[in-house]
């Protein structure tokens, strides 16, 4: 099924960090791996659900990964 619009490819991820002061995690084995998603919009709403359910915990962070930049390095044109 084709789309007119571009799939902009984002993937949310996280989990407890070693420490505040980086990205390190604690347990690669429990890294949470939410989805991919197609748009930034899409990721960003995963992305919220997480980090307001985790919001007690403060070792836990959610992130988002722009896929799209990795698979499609090219920078772009201004």
């Amino acid at each position: 099924m084709e789309s007119d619009q571009k799939q902009l490819l984002h993937l949310v991820i996280g989990g407890e960090l070693s420490s505040l002061d980086g990205v390190t995690f604690k347990d690669l084995d429990k890294v949470d791996l939410v989805g991919v998603f197609p748009n930034y919009a899409a990721a960003h709403a995963a992305w919220k659900a997480k980090a307001q359910a985790t919001v007690d915990q403060a070792q836990t962070r959610y992130f988002i990964v722009h896929l799209h930049r990795l698979l499609d390095p090219e920078p772009a044109k201004a």
